[in-house]
């Protein structure tokens, strides 16, 4: 090893023997693809993840899955279905090989679900679940489509997520949000408005209002949906509401809160969350005790009612109603969730806000889990861990990246959409912990390492005699 120098300290008790190490930086994986520069700052990688942008060009990039063979499969919003079709040179260098229209059809906006052993894709627009048969070797969908779901139509929030789970296979479900930002519908079960359902697969198209299995409502938009892969959990995120006021005082800076959402599980087992009616549009979560009307001893993650009117108030919120289990600061707006495949974290992107003078949000974000839970207390404000963020907030919305879908794919690599930008990044953990700013968008260099982590144990030592 270059530069090493040792520096003897002596004085007449004590004799220190000081070994430093002066060794440059390990090289870094290298990428002879030509790496993507946006138009932005570039984004911030910490805890040991590392990025790249590996796609633009895209008209609005939502959700997104990727098949058997490795092809990104994406909702580009107001066009279709994109299949890319990428030449993997390892780590996060990945080259575009190819980029073809997989379906063309403009409803789509944003769900879509691949069952890779049966080779059926879904997609979803505001009203109707669709499915084509997929053949992943070919890249090709079949020339006609099923209607699985249909009856879901409605303004306002009118994406439609879609979860195949792998726990129970052959069910398929699906997330419908609410008609405007105070929907009254809502508070009728029967309406059909701002539930989670689960759909048992057939043949024939099936009502969204009248079949199913309700596993939450009361849900304003619950835009991410997953199945934590060990326990077979369902969880959601969740977007609350704009512009709110307590007690005729406007509140909505920092209130309500954005919600983790735990719905129980799949195979029968019951809980208390099962079915459960998650408090909207009567009760939402707090998030900031700072200078909020009529308190009292609310902490964060409870549930408070904007008045005492409805018959509906703080202590009927919280005992009949099913509160978050985590509580994000307010307006960050989480679009997709998912879940590490050991189940010890939660990847969550917050596409963020619009209704808040200060901007927050515009990040990947990590949850810990275990045992199937998240590991931070319900009245944590720090549950989130960014992982991949903006590098200055200031400059959002109108120009940074804005995550939106998530997927996995081999070797622990996470890929996310950012629609605002039409761009598609790879990130990748790569075990060292820390933060760093983007040089030619992590294409030659590693992210969040310093020198000092790449010295092997038992180099350097410290001897005082």
């Amino acid at each position: 090893m270059r530069g090493i120098k040792a520096l003897y300290l002596r004085d007449d008790r004590t004799f220190a023997a000081l070994l430093l190490i002066l060794a440059s930086p390990a090289s870094a994986q290298s990428c002879d693809v030509t790496a993507i520069t946006p138009d932005y700052k570039a984004a911030v990688a910490h805890g040991g993840w590392e990025y790249r942008i590996i796609a633009n060009g895209l008209r609005r990039p939502r959700g997104i899955v990727v098949d058997s063979s490795g092809a990104l499969l994406v909702v580009d919003s107001g066009s279709g279905i994109k299949r890319i079709v990428l030449e993997d040179r390892g780590g996060t260098c990945f080259a575009v090989r190819e980029q073809t229209t997989l379906v063309g059809l403009s409803e789509l906006n944003h769900g879509i679900a691949l069952d890779s052993q049966n080779g059926i894709l879904y997609a979803s627009s505001s009203d109707k679940v669709y499915s084509w048969a997929y053949n992943a070797s070919a890249g090709t969908v079949s020339q006609s489509r099923n209607t699985v779901v249909e009856g879901m139509d409605n303004s306002g929030h009118t994406t439609r997520t879609l979860l195949l789970s792998a726990k129970v296979p052959g069910t398929l479900l699906v997330s419908r949000g609410s008609d405007g930002n105070v929907d009254e519908e809502a508070k009728d079960i029967s309406s059909g408005h701002c539930q989670i359902k689960a759909f048992n697969l057939s043949s024939t198209a099936q009502d969204f209002t009248s079949s199913g299995t309700i596993l939450g409502w009361g849900l304003r938009n619950s835009v991410g949906v997953a199945e934590d892969p060990v326990t077979g959990g369902i969880w959601s995120v969740e977007n609350s509401v704009d512009q709110l006021r307590r007690n005729g005082r406007d509140i909505h800076q920092d209130n309500p809160g954005e919600e983790m959402n735990f719905h129980g599980y799949l195979n029968g087992t019951s809980t208390e969350e099962s079915g459960g009616n998650f408090g909207y549009p009567s009760c939402f979560a707090l998030w900031s005790t700072e200078n909020f009307p009529d308190r009292g001893d609310l902490k964060t993650g409870d549930q408070f009612a904007p008045s005492a009117g409805d018959g509906v108030d703080d202590g009927t919120c919280n005992s009949d109603f099913v509160a978050p289990r985590i509580t994000f600061q307010a307006h960050t707006a989480p679009l997709d969730i998912k879940f590490a495949e050991d189940g010890s974290e939660a990847i969550v992107s917050f596409h963020g806000s619009w209704n808040r003078d200060n901007p927050v949000g515009y990040a990947v974000s990590s949850i810990p889990f275990k045992d199937g839970q998240p590991v931070a207390a319900s009245d944590s404000t720090s549950a989130a861990e960014a992982i991949l963020s903006n590098a200055d907030l200031g400059d959002c919305p109108g120009n940074c990246f804005r995550p939106v879908g998530l997927a996995w794919g081999s070797d622990g690599r996470l890929f996310m959409t950012s629609d605002a930008t039409g761009e598609i990044y790879v990130l990748q953990k790569t075990g060292a912990t820390g933060s760093s700013g983007d040089d030619e968008n992590s294409a030659n260099h590693v992210k969040g390492r310093s020198w000092f982590a790449l010295i092997p144990v038992g180099i350097l030592a410290l001897a005082l005699l």
